[in-house]
């Protein structure tokens, strides 16, 4: 078939997971009610969801226009592109980007390494949705991260990138959570005499969200970028008067904070805010949700 030479073949294409791929492209369901995942359309502008997909069928059906179909049939009508130019994107793996399944854990093998191809000012639909789906304002985000352009076992992909010190990137978007070498800490120095202590960047663009009426300068921060850094950095993090830890609630986090707190008073565990969420992000992504989501 002309298809299976010039991209996805077709058959693949109408078995990726919608739910899965909706994410991928920044969209959410307002609700779920069994196999029934419910979203304000991607086609047109709503505010009450009448998209539905059914997961077991792996189909959709739009209420408002009458319409519903698979994957092929949303992503032509969403992208305005032709069934061919939906197979090729989805095989390059580029701007209309499928859902990365089994993608394999970053472990030192060359052919996994991420090779960072470019990084832009943020811009990509999907990766503004997907900010928008964290509560995390896109002027705020515009300023600490870029749009990356990377490369893994041969494909092509596109992500949120945040720098570290050492010129590495941390990558996150719906579907993928990595980093390119060299793994490091991201500080910012303001020569304050408290630091804030983050263990990954959405965290710290949350912090800067929830507080964006109060100067930068005001404080030091670090983004861990892994816990395990966390004991490199005692001399830095101890060099100043006040060290506040908004680390995750899950048990990697709660030990480190227990372990920070034994060691000197000047650590303040500040995850209390966000106690009955995972992280910080979490707690901020919560806002506006209906009840029923939270």
């Amino acid at each position: 078939m002309e298809f299976r030479k010039k991209g996805l073949p077709i058959s693949e294409a109408k078995q990726i997971d919608m739910v899965g791929y909706l994410s991928a492209i920044g969209f959410e369901p307002d609700k779920v009610r069994g196999v029934d995942y419910w979203y304000r359309s991607p086609l047109r502008t709503e505010n009450t969801p009448s998209f539905k997909i059914n997961r077991t069928l792996n189909r959709w059906y739009d209420h408002g226009i009458g319409k519903g179909g698979n994957l092929v049939d949303f992503g032509i009508l969403f992208f305005e592109c032709t069934v061919a130019e939906l197979l090729k994107k989805l095989d390059d793996g580029f701007s209309f980007q499928a859902p990365v399944v089994g993608l394999p854990k970053i472990n030192g093998e060359k052919e996994n390494w991420i090779s960072i191809i470019g990084d832009y000012m943020l811009s990509s639909p999907a990766l503004l949705n997907y900010l928008g789906q964290r509560r995390i304002p896109t002027d705020i985000a515009g300023i600490y991260c870029r749009d990356i352009r990377y490369e893994m076992g041969g494909r092509k992909y596109f992500g949120i990138g945040f720098r570290n010190d050492l010129g590495g990137w941390e990558i996150r978007s719906p579907y993928f959570k990595g980093s390119s070498s060299p793994k490091a800490p991201t500080t910012f120095k303001n020569s304050s005499e408290e630091v804030m202590v983050f263990e990954g960047f959405m965290d710290f663009l949350s912090f800067i969200s929830l507080h964006k009426n109060i100067p930068f300068k005001s404080y030091d921060y670090i983004v861990l970028n892994s816990i395990s850094f966390f004991e490199k950095q005692r001399i830095f993090l101890e060099s100043h008067e006040r060290v506040r830890l908004y680390l995750d609630n899950d048990k990697a986090g709660k030990n480190c904070t227990a372990y920070a707190l034994s060691l000197d008073n000047k650590y303040t565990d500040d995850s209390t805010l966000y106690k009955y969420h995972k992280d910080l992000n979490d707690f901020l992504a919560s806002f506006g949700r209906p009840p029923d989501m939270l």
